[in-house]
């Protein structure tokens, strides 16, 4: 069973995510474990402080070492395995398709969700911690993305998914978006099913479903598209004058 330690400011913002769907199987199957703990609960002072002004001046408050590393200290002591940890901050690497599966395969993860402009750097260098961004945006704290690295991290463990298939179909799985999904009604509102879908040919459906794939990521993600085809040019599964896998838009 993976084990998942959240340090926050607010736990209690993890009670609904983690009390639905995907996440609440796996937790109620053991797959995984997942430990909330308070950060301010580590703070020393009367007044549970657990930020401060930023040496050298300038906006904002910073989050303090003291009961951040306790916090860690603490949890780490819960269980054999010392956990990789990672602080969910917009600095950080983007988190990818191929880092969250680096990551489930990990026993134990722990995920720091920062507040205020930032964590004292020493945290970072203290803690040995890498830092994971969701996007190039700021949010008001780490939470959010915490929530987003633990669902898509759950979803890829065994057991997890009711269709132990869907993750390996999923975008982002091979390196490119997804194929068009369809199901019933066959028509709806004069929008019809793709024929090749109601034909039964598994082959021709797999051979569909691929080039739209590729079409879908070339017109709205050239980048992967241009990574995926150079992975492919490199493994020599297509020559590099091959002209065939440009998808017309």
């Amino acid at each position: 069973m993976m084990r998942i330690d959240v340090l926050t400011l607010f736990p209690e913002m993890f009670e609904s995510p983690l009390s639905h769907s995907i996440l609440k199987r796996a937790r109620q199957r053991d797959i995984v474990q997942i430990v909330l703990s308070n950060i301010r609960q580590f703070a020393t002072d009367a007044y549970r402080k657990v930020d401060d002004k930023p040496y050298g001046g300038g906006a904002g408050m910073v989050m303090m070492c003291p009961p951040v590393f306790a916090c860690v200290e603490h949890v780490r002591a819960e269980a054999p395995e010392p956990g990789r940890v990672i602080l969910l901050t917009p600095q950080g690497a983007p988190l990818t398709q191929a880092k969250v599966v680096e990551l489930s395969r990990e026993p134990r993860l722990i995920l720091i969700a920062g507040r205020y402009e930032g964590f004292d750097e020493r945290i970072r260098e203290g803690l040995d911690a890498e830092e994971i961004s969701i996007g190039d945006y700021v949010l008001s704290g780490g939470e959010l993305a915490a929530m987003v690295v633990i669902d898509a991290v759950v979803r890829l463990l065994d057991g997890a998914l009711g269709d132990e298939d869907s993750a390996a179909q999923d975008s982002f799985s091979d390196g490119l978006l997804e194929y068009p999904h369809y199901t019933r009604p066959e028509v709806f509102r004069g929008m019809r099913v793709p024929e090749i879908l109601l034909s039964g040919d598994h082959g021709k459906i797999a051979q569909w479903r691929m080039e739209q794939s590729l079409r879908r990521t070339q017109q709205r993600r050239p980048d992967l598209y241009a990574a995926w085809l150079a992975r492919r040019q490199a493994e020599n599964k297509i020559p590099q004058n091959d002209k065939k896998q440009e998808i017309e838009t």
